[in-house]
């Protein structure tokens, strides 16, 4: 599982270069001089991302490190066109963002199947002689070259697509709480960072609805500096409608965990902070009633809070509504 998923990836693309133009003069019987004939250049290829919905990785790109799209044809005599390049098409699983290496900047966006987007444009063809002619000048013998080529190093990085995001310390019980919420079935362990890549559940509910579940490695303080697994964990939680923080009634202070795993978002992404919330605290089966009223007071007054146990299945029924709901106030 681990070595299967991969979710970023950099690569050197090259789109084709544009066919040059043709600045052939026909010369036909009885007439040695018919004038210009020269056909356009075709387009070079471009390079392709495009969506495709049965894809959940970037694995097929792992060991891909240069792309490159078809150049076009030159132009021909008697206004033949020249063939355009063949173009290049990566195939993404959706959720897909692609930025140019070297400035940073964001290409495109893939999120829907059979989305298309061009991240190397072919370069156009050059026009043949005969778009030259003139009263003043009826045999040009010129043409115009093709396009340039555009070739630059990108990054594609897969954020998970996820109605669910579970934001929590490592060890929380987050992958436990993803296995018996649905059927997925994630690495548990009792020691941290057991989850290295993110887990995907589809949990049903009433009227056969679902909603999808993302188990995300855990966070630690600092993470929004690269520490840990750092960025490549936050950048998962930017699409989830929902976050749901798992903090564990093993620590001591819920409140102040509460507050470093907000403080890691904020520093990465402040926008994360304008999604829904909801805190759940979890392993409640290790405590009595009198240490579950003792926890219950020293708990946030934001977002709405829950005390459960994935285990012994203590208000999981509750959990669920209230991710329900709160999905459908996200949607509204």
């Amino acid at each position: 599982m681990t070595s299967n998923f991969v979710d970023y990836v950099k690569i050197f693309v090259r789109s084709g270069k544009g066919g040059a133009g043709s600045a052939h003069l026909l010369r036909v019987k009885y007439n040695a001089k018919a004038g210009p004939d020269g056909g356009d250049g075709g387009r070079g290829g471009h390079v392709i991302l495009k969506g495709n919905a049965q894809m959940w990785t970037l694995l097929h790109l792992k060991y891909t490190k240069h792309v490159f799209a078809e150049n076009g044809q030159h132009g021909g005599q008697n206004l033949c066109t020249g063939r355009e390049g063949e173009d290049k098409v990566i195939e993404v699983p959706l959720g897909c963002v692609c930025k140019d290496a070297e400035t940073g900047e964001q290409l495109c966006e893939i999120t829907e199947d059979g989305q298309t987007a061009i991240i190397a444009q072919g370069g156009m063809g050059g026009l043949g002689n005969d778009h030259f002619k003139s009263p003043t000048n009826q045999t040009p013998r010129y043409a115009q070259p093709g396009g340039p080529a555009v070739e630059r190093w990108v990054i594609i990085e897969l954020k998970v697509l996820a109605d669910v995001g579970l934001v929590g310390f490592p060890n929380a019980g987050k992958s436990t709480l993803l296995s018996v919420m649905s059927a997925a079935r994630p690495q548990i362990a009792d020691y941290p960072f057991t989850t290295l890549v993110p887990n995907l559940g589809i949990v049903r509910y009433y009227d056969d609805k679902s909603f999808c579940i993302a188990d995300i490695p855990g966070i630690i303080e600092g993470a929004a500096e690269g520490k840990g697994l750092g960025l490549r964990f936050l950048r998962h939680i930017e699409r989830n409608s929902i976050l749901l923080f798992m903090v564990s009634c093993e620590d001591l202070d819920v409140k102040k965990e509460y507050r470093v795993l907000l403080s890691e978002l904020k520093k990465y992404n402040p926008e994360l902070l304008d999604k829904k919330r909801i805190l759940a605290v979890t392993k409640c089966d290790m405590l009595d009633d009198d240490m579950l009223k003792q926890l219950k007071k020293n708990l946030p007054r934001n977002p709405p809070t829950v005390m459960i146990s994935a285990v012994s299945g203590y208000n999981m029924s509750k959990l669920k509504d209230m991710i329900v709901e709160a999905l459908e106030e996200a949607n509204e």
